[in-house]
């Protein structure tokens, strides 16, 4: 199996000791840089050039916030993913506006990090509807194209519609009776079709064309 090159950011030491071992216990994740604020983390970026970055919010000279955008617009295939001791939600929208693929808390169990983790890195994260209700909320505003402004199937509406309720891959290859391996193709056509990332900007799209109501 092909390994997920990860660089950990975090100004702490101790901090990055701690998730290097949580890390260690899985053999998808190899550590391939540390960095001690979103400077270095662009720096080395560039370096290593990992999968996954694991960004602490608040450090001193530049913040994960800051950093996060700046890699994005250089390395978009770069998934990051917050990590933090607030579980406040305006943070966790920032991070996710500013390209971010998801947000860890530093307090949880090194087992739901490791599963959250290879979730990510199979681009499987689900959501959830706190943070659905909140992308609702803040792009509510929109006005819904006409439906034959999708270039999208109607199969591949149904799984939009599917991951926008926070469904796993697995999960939607059950309700719609196919293989989790031609879900995983539907959302890679998809997410070429529309011009997207991840799950999150799939449910925004969803949102926006009333797709999908809470």
């Amino acid at each position: 199996m092909q390994t997920v090159r990860v660089l950990i950011v975090d100004d702490h030491p101790h901090a990055r000791e701690g998730i290097r071992s949580i890390l260690s216990e899985d053999v998808l994740f190899e550590v391939v840089g540390e960095a001690a604020n979103g400077e270095e983390a662009i720096y080395w970026t560039g370096q290593v050039m990992p999968d996954l970055i694991l960004m602490d919010i608040n450090m001193k000279k530049m913040g994960g916030l800051d950093a996060t955008k700046v890699i994005k617009s250089q390395f978009p295939y770069v998934k990051i993913v917050m990590v933090t001791v607030s579980d406040n939600i305006t943070h966790l929208f920032e991070a996710l506006k500013k390209g971010a693929q998801g947000y860890l808390l530093k307090n949880l169990n090194p087992g739901a990090w490791l599963e959250y983790l290879r979730a990510i890195a199979f681009d499987e994260a689900p959501m959830s509807q706190e943070l659905a209700q909140r992308i609702l909320s803040e792009f509510s505003h929109v006005k819904p194209p006409r439906e034959e402004d999708t270039p999208l199937t109607p199969r591949e509406k149904e799984i939009l519609l599917l991951v926008s309720q926070g469904m796993l891959n697995r999960d939607i290859a059950a309700e719609l009776v196919i293989s989790e391996h031609t879900v995983k193709n539907h959302l890679k056509n998809i997410l070429q079709k529309l011009h997207l990332d991840n799950r999150v900007q799939l449910a925004r799209y969803a949102y926006e064309r009333g797709y999908y109501q809470l």
